[in-house]
């Protein structure tokens, strides 16, 4: 059964009722890990997507429960708006910690492509705001350089997704001063430590593979534990880009269920 969107309000000034999707796992485990998961789409998703997310309904079977995030209907994918959105849900699910999964369930963002970079600047943004409270970070090729000029991203053309990531960061920063944000172009932050733990996974012809291995690489030399996963080419990891999935979606689980373990050692 499709799971449904359900309308969560959110505590912002403006008060907006942010669209979520709950991924409960057929039998909930005591702590079940807690996941704010935040999908694709380029920065130019305007609308909830009808399809469950494979990643997101994959985790659950394997036992976390997982929140799936609309951030962009409700901020018209715009920087700052995106995170400020962001925020307030990870600060609903923390006040719900002990109903989602338990009173020491650890409360983890992930993200895909652009969703991974909205993960990755929550993460930022969390240890800023809210130090202490989130356990980790997942980015899955996360979308993290406006400026694109990485040497895999020349391999953007051979799936189609140049142009769409080009308008993606235009729509993205428009109207913002300044894309050398670092909580809209993690990559460009000159101050990781402290930042939570991260899993962060791409595949050797990923045309993202060149800024997802280089944040790992940063997070790492400053102090962060990093668990870096890199898929071999040909195993169809591209089809992230188009909510698809392929055979690493269980290899993912695994990792990712590693990475939790990490975090309890």
């Amino acid at each position: 059964m499709r799971m449904p969107w359900e309308k969560v309000e959110l505590e912002i000034p403006s008060r907006v009722a942010m669209p979520m999707r709950l991924y409960e796992p057929p039998v909930k485990a005591k702590n079940s890990p807690i996941v704010l998961y935040f999908g694709g789409g380029a920065f130019q998703q305007d609308e909830p997507a009808e399809q469950e997310t494979p990643i997101a309904r994959a985790l659950a079977e394997n036992g976390a429960v997982v929140v799936e995030a609309d951030y962009g209907s409700i901020s018209e994918n715009r920087f700052p708006d995106v995170l400020e959105c962001s925020l307030a849900a990870l600060r609903c699910l923390g006040s719900r910690r002990k109903e989602l999964g338990g009173a020491k369930s650890r409360l983890l963002v992930m993200g895909e492509e652009a969703g991974g970079n909205v993960a990755a600047g929550l993460a930022l943004k969390a240890r800023d705001q809210m130090p202490g409270q989130l356990s980790g970070q997942v980015l899955l090729s996360p979308m993290i350089d406006p400026s694109m000029s990485s040497v895999s991203i020349r391999g953007a053309d051979k799936i189609g997704m140049r142009e769409r990531w080009s308008d993606g960061w235009m729509h993205y920063l428009r109207g913002f001063c300044g894309s050398s944000h670092p909580y809209a172009a993690p990559c460009l932050c000159s101050r990781l430590s402290a930042v939570a733990p991260a899993l962060i996974v791409t595949s050797e012809d990923d045309p993202l593979h060149d800024e997802t291995v280089g944040y790992a690489e940063r997070l790492s030399e400053a102090g962060v534990k990093v668990r870096q996963h890199v898929f071999p080419a040909g195993c169809g990891w591209a089809g992230i880009y188009n909510e698809g999935d392929g055979a690493w979606l269980q290899a993912l689980c695994t990792q990712f269920d590693l990475f939790v373990r990490d975090l309890s050692s």
